[in-house]
């Protein structure tokens, strides 16, 4: 049946058992194709019955639908013609695993990021009222963006001028691990209710009993029962707001969701419609286990060579560090898992702290922490980071707070494509003062950033990549680095490539293979972007024909752009080559993929040194 589906158009004439079987059919096929390729799997699944049933009542694309994040919206993408594309999901030349604009006109906003959609569908109803159009709005949002503040900035200007706007909030109980905050408690309260059921059929058939004044009260009904479901499960919250609640719906009733989404079709008010859905449903190891199965990764290729995690030899040494020193104390923002904080908490669980999707509150929370004497290290993905920028600069740095930044996913991501490329933190972060930014090499290097980082009294970010690897020595070395040092690895006296986090391995690769065409080119592990080593720096500068700056960071004021203002603030006039990301976004493919794509293989890079110095 699935393949009969070409628009939402369709599904209109199906009758609701030929809409269950299709449920059916689509779950079969997201877990066969999302265990093969990798991607969401566990939200996706429990949102196909919401997904049919919004695409049955409205009309899209003239009726927009607003996915927040887009992890979620696998099934969208099934039934708007995109079915072709669905095996190569996340691939190079497949479909995004996200909701992009660009990819088709049923996708109404692009997203990667949590709690955007109120706003963004906000915006498109004004623009609609603005322009005399038609066609609802609706934003379909998981519990789990509930914890952001955006939703609430959203919520709350939407209700002030009474906007008419749709909000789904598909409730799972889970973001990728399980929500926190009181946001959540009084959601599950309102799951969990019998009580506003029970009360409402007892009403019901009370009045019916009482002679002459029965019938006048049950027609009252409706109003006395909206009264009970606000006492007792607490839509007043967003009523007053002044947005009108629904809710709780069964979310998996595709009769009962069909008729509920037709009733807030016709409204002229903002209104909240909180549909309960089972993350995972239908594949029983993604039910009983939603976290593991929220993101999974491609199938593994026997013999194929697992990296090492850089997030798990981070966290451990952060373990090893709070054993020794109690201001040690740990934050993340919703991402405890992917992050490896889990284990942190486990082991501290009362110096750990999961803020939910809200960046902004982490960074400015964990510097209230350091201002009052602990020593809090966040752990956020690079992409996510950049929500919390302003706090980074105004809260943190401005008085030199000691807060240690565990940027996880720098560079570049592979499937997760350009919403979650980790290609600009050394952009916006090395411009900022008092802020230390170091990158290491490999795993070992790691750990003794994060030991240099507890005695460090200032503000400290360490970008890294997913893997890992040792490269030099043994994991048990433990000579200590000093702040600002860079290490020559290569001498060369020809080139020289000063090479930041994992792009050195590339470097050496780089330089053996120049090596074999008969020029010297040296490497340097630049570890530390700031504060860089003026002493070797300079040296390296007046004794080359040509620097080469290498990074898995935008070219675009990153380290090869702070190189550059060194060397003309020293008037030294060397010939530069800056090799790094391009400027643009780089779209889903395999990691090695986006390498190639953006000329940093060891080979391209020889080959650019060598063109470089012939054209000297």
């Amino acid at each position: 049946m699935l393949e009969s589906i070409r628009s939402p158009k369709d599904i209109k004439k199906l009758s609701i058992d030929q809409l269950y079987a299709l449920a059916d059919e689509i779950r079969d096929t997201l877990v066969h194709t999302v265990l093969e390729t990798g991607g969401h799997l566990a939200s996706n699944l429990g949102i196909v019955e919401l997904t049919l049933a919004l695409e049955y009542v409205f009309d899209p694309p003239e009726d927009k639908i607003v996915f927040d994040v887009g992890h979620q919206a696998y099934v969208h993408k099934l039934l708007t013609g995109r079915q072709k594309g669905f095996s190569r999901l996340g691939q190079k030349g497949g479909i995004s695993g996200f909701t992009r604009m660009s990819e088709s006109p049923y996708d109404a906003f692009s997203a990667g990021h949590a709690s955007t959609a109120i706003s963004a569908a906000l915006g498109m109803a004004r623009a609609r009222d603005q322009m005399g159009d038609s066609g609802a709005v609706i934003a379909v949002l998981g519990d789990g963006a509930m914890t952001g503040g955006m939703c609430y900035e959203a919520l709350d200007d939407a209700g002030s001028t009474h906007t008419p706007l749709i909000v789904i909030l598909n409730d799972n109980n889970m973001s990728i691990s399980p929500n926190v905050g009181a946001m959540a408690k009084r959601l599950t309260r309102m799951r969990q209710s019998v009580a506003y059921d029970a009360t409402r059929r007892g009403l019901k058939r009370a009045f019916k009993s009482l002679p002459v004044i029965g019938g006048p009260l049950l027609k009252l009904s409706s109003r006395v029962t909206a009264s009970v479901k606000r006492i007792l499960l607490g839509g007043h919250y967003f009523e007053a707001l002044g947005i009108r609640y629904l809710g709780p719906v069964d979310g998996h009733d595709l009769k009962n969701l069909i008729r509920v989404l037709d009733r807030a079709s016709h409204t002229d008010e903002p209104i909240l419609i909180h549909v309960v859905t089972r993350k995972g449903k239908g594949y029983q190891p993604a039910e009983s286990q939603p976290e593991k199965y929220h993101g999974v990764p491609p199938r593994v290729t026997e013999g194929q060579e697992t990296a090492i995690s850089n997030a798990k030899i981070a966290v451990d040494e952060l373990i090893s560090l709070a054993e020794r020193d109690a201001r040690v104390t740990a934050l993340t923002a919703a991402m405890p898992s992917g992050t490896g904080l889990m284990a942190f908490g486990q082991r501290f669980p009362d110096r750990f702290y999961d803020v939910g999707i809200a960046e902004e509150h982490m960074v400015t929370m964990a510097a209230g922490m350091a201002a009052s004497g602990l020593k809090p290290y966040v752990g956020v993905y690079s992409t996510f980071l950049q929500r919390g920028y302003d706090q980074i600069v105004h809260d943190v740095c401005l008085e030199s707070l000691p807060v240690t930044f565990l940027i996880d996913r720098s560079g570049l991501v592979g499937p997760d494509g350009a919403t979650h490329q980790g290609m600009f933190d050394l952009s916006y972060l090395r411009h900022i003062p008092n802020l230390v930014l170091a990158s290491p090499r490999d795993v070992r290097q790691l750990r003794k950033l994060i030991d240099l980082s507890l005695e460090y009294d200032g503000p400290m970010a360490i970008r890294y990549s997913k893997g890992g690897e040792d490269m030099f020595g043994s994991m048990d070395d433990r000579t200590p680095l000093t702040l600002g040092s860079w290490e020559e690895l290569v001498a060369g006296e020809e080139a020289e490539i000063l090479a930041v986090g994992r792009m050195v391995k590339t470097a050496l690769n780089a330089s053996m293979i120049l090596a074999g065409q008969g020029i010297a080119c040296g490497v340097t592990d630049a570890r530390f972007v700031k504060p860089m080593d003026d002493r070797l720096l300079r040296d390296i500068a007046t004794h080359r024909r040509l620097i080469v700056t290498l990074e898995d960071n935008a070219a675009a004021g990153g380290f090869g752009s702070a190189v550059l203002e060194k060397l003309s603030a020293w008037g030294i006039g060397t010939p530069i080559l800056l090799i790094g990301l391009p400027d643009r976004f780089v779209e889903q493919a395999t990691v090695e993929e986006q390498t190639e794509e953006c000329g940093l293989t060891a080979e391209q890079v020889a080959n650019s040194v060598k063109k470089r110095l012939n054209s000297h």
